[in-house]
């Protein structure tokens, strides 16, 4: 008869005077966990950027509104038992509407800054790592263009090229990679002097792979707290090109095109058809900041609560 045995699992590790030790990685995402879940405000902005996911892409399944065809039957009505927030002055359902435009808000904000997180993180590892005349001459372009202003360029674009999702999230990504750029390069100027990436040039290791396999995932909280910021950033110049008539045209929408259209809403005293798109605008940056502002006290030791 054979007897069957199995690996032992894994330990934490211990010192010779007897004490044990977890395994750095994971007790200190842990760690980090346990310090974002302890901030308040932090866990609201996460419950309030849930409930809008949550309302603007399943929602529509759920409550079913016709914002295509418009309605002049029933234009600027007020909340009731056929629309529970009313009608705009095309006749849409603002409810309906409402979703829609967090759609669109939320993808073009997700998209543009998951293009300028990329552009600016290997951006700033480049000139970081390599340093010198080049890192001298990349960040002067950076300089050159934060010099330029945002909104009068990203409005030129989009006037040019059309204004859908893919466009405009290319367009806001494209301009806004400057500020991860000198975040990444920053983290990038403090790790390439550490032991670990010089035991990595030591044993041959190529530029390409210290970028990938240690600047980068050890500057991934930096990214990670910043990326936060960028979707709120995007979401509010998409709100200001859509205020502005540049946003995404009839007949989708989005949440600062809702605002346009209803700008003689609260004159005319049709409250509903300006007061649930600036409450949802304001309630997600804010979450989206709140989430922030948490990643950012949980990922920095020095702002740990102890």
């Amino acid at each position: 008869m054979t007897q069957t045995t199995t690996a032992p699992a894994a330990e934490p590790r211990t010192s010779d005077a007897g004490e044990i030790h977890a395994d750095p990685s994971a007790s200190g995402w842990k760690l980090t966990l346990r310090e974002f879940l302890q901030n308040k405000l932090a866990v609201a902005g996460v419950l309030i950027l849930i409930f809008f996911v949550l309302f603007a892409f399943l929602g529509p399944m759920i409550y079913h509104s016709d914002q295509t065809n418009t309605n002049l039957l029933s234009t600027d009505q007020g909340p009731g038992s056929g629309a529970p927030l009313g009608t705009d002055s095309r006749g849409f359902d603002i409810l309906g509407r409402l979703m829609l435009g967090g759609q669109t808000s939320l993808e073009i904000g997700f998209f543009a800054a998951l293009i300028a997180t990329v552009i600016g993180t290997l951006w700033g590892a480049v000139a970081g790592l390599i340093g010198g005349i080049v890192d001298a001459v990349m960040m002067r372009v950076v300089d050159v263009l934060l010099a330029i202003p945002f909104l009068l360029v990203v409005l030129i674009v989009a006037h040019r090229y059309g204004s859908n999702t893919f466009n405009l999230s290319l367009i806001l990504g494209v301009f806004s990679w400057l500020i991860p750029a000198r975040l990444v390069r920053g983290e990038t100027l403090t790790l390439r002097v550490r032991d670990f990436v010089s035991a990595a040039r030591v044993m041959g290791g190529s530029r390409t792979r210290l970028i990938f396999r240690h600047l980068i995932p050890n500057a991934m909280g930096t990214v990670i707290v910043n990326i936060t910021f960028q979707i709120a950033d995007a979401i509010l110049a998409l709100a200001a090109l859509g205020f502005l008539g540049f946003g995404i045209q009839y007949p989708n929408t989005d949440w600062g095109s809702q605002i346009s259209d209803a700008q003689t809403a609260l004159l005319n005293g049709y409250w509903w058809e300006v007061y649930p798109v600036g409450i949802a605008l304001v309630l997600v940056v804010m979450a989206f900041n709140l989430i922030g502002d948490g990643l950012r006290d949980a990922v920095d030791v020095r702002l740990r609560k102890r």
